[in-house]
């Protein structure tokens, strides 16, 4: 396929930057859909290379679209991001600087946690201990909303966790500054907060619940892939990924 840059990518590129961010399915049918709308060859394998070619535009730029996979149902989704910006500050044209103080400190608490989630209690608590101007209940509340709604953070019965564009974006910012704390999943190698832990003591490795799925379906007998102790876990199922994709 050609490396040659034309309507159909810039039309794709365009719909990234509204977007920010699409599941693999929503990406494949733009693909297709731009293609078409333009007359160019449309090969439904190609979809990375497709990608690739305005990567190599978007180079020189500092941006990049990047394959990132959701923690909470293992689906593939792209994202846009700013290589240039690889931290919060990022995020400073759409927040107030205390804003920013308060999601960085709901990270530390998502980071921090066994499970990958920080609840509203706590993230409220946080905001009492803010060195900037600090935010009234109602202001943090609103602003976590706002987050959710922008995508960077996913909110379930009260407890949020870093959205898959969070992740995808700031994995380099995340890895910098959670070393510490941070661990990789042993199936699919990419960050891992959601997830089931190994109990072994000298063993401790992480594997994120749709890769759990997937690694253990059909085994009669889980065993962790690293140590071989028996996985005491309760293995998921397999979640099929939506055949349509809202765009």
């Amino acid at each position: 396929m050609s490396r040659q840059m034309g309507d159909s990518h810039r039309r794709f590129l365009q719909t990234m930057m509204v977007n920010g961010i699409v599941d693999e399915q929503g990406a494949r049918t733009l693909y297709q859909h731009c293609c078409e709308t333009h007359n160019t060859q449309y090969a439904p394998d190609k979809l990375d290379e497709f990608i690739d070619t305005i990567n190599s535009k978007l180079q020189p730029m500092f941006m990049q679209i990047r394959k990132g996979m959701s923690e909470d149902n293992g689906q593939q989704y792209y994202a846009l991001v700013n290589m240039a910006e690889t931290d919060v500050t990022r995020m400073s044209s759409d927040y107030a600087d205390n804003e920013l103080e308060l999601f960085r400190k709901t990270m530390d608490l998502i980071v921090g946690s066994e499970n990958g989630k920080a609840s509203s209690t706590d993230i409220l608590n946080s905001a009492d201990t803010m060195t900037s101007k600090k935010l009234k209940k109602s202001e943090t509340e609103h602003l976590l909303n706002r987050l959710v709604h922008d995508k960077w953070l996913s909110e379930k019965r009260g407890e949020y966790t870093l959205s898959t564009r969070c992740i995808i974006e700031m994995e380099p910012y995340i890895r910098t500054m959670y070393q510490d704390q941070v661990k990789v999943c042993q199936i699919c190698h990419n960050i891992a907060f959601q997830c089931q832990i190994c109990e072994n003591p000298t063993c401790g490795i992480k594997i994120h619940n749709p890769c759990v799925a997937r690694y253990f379906k059909g085994r009669s007998e889980p065993r962790c892939p690293a140590c071989d102790d028996f996985w005491p876990h309760e293995i998921p199922e397999v979640r099929r990924p939506k055949s349509q994709s809202r765009r």
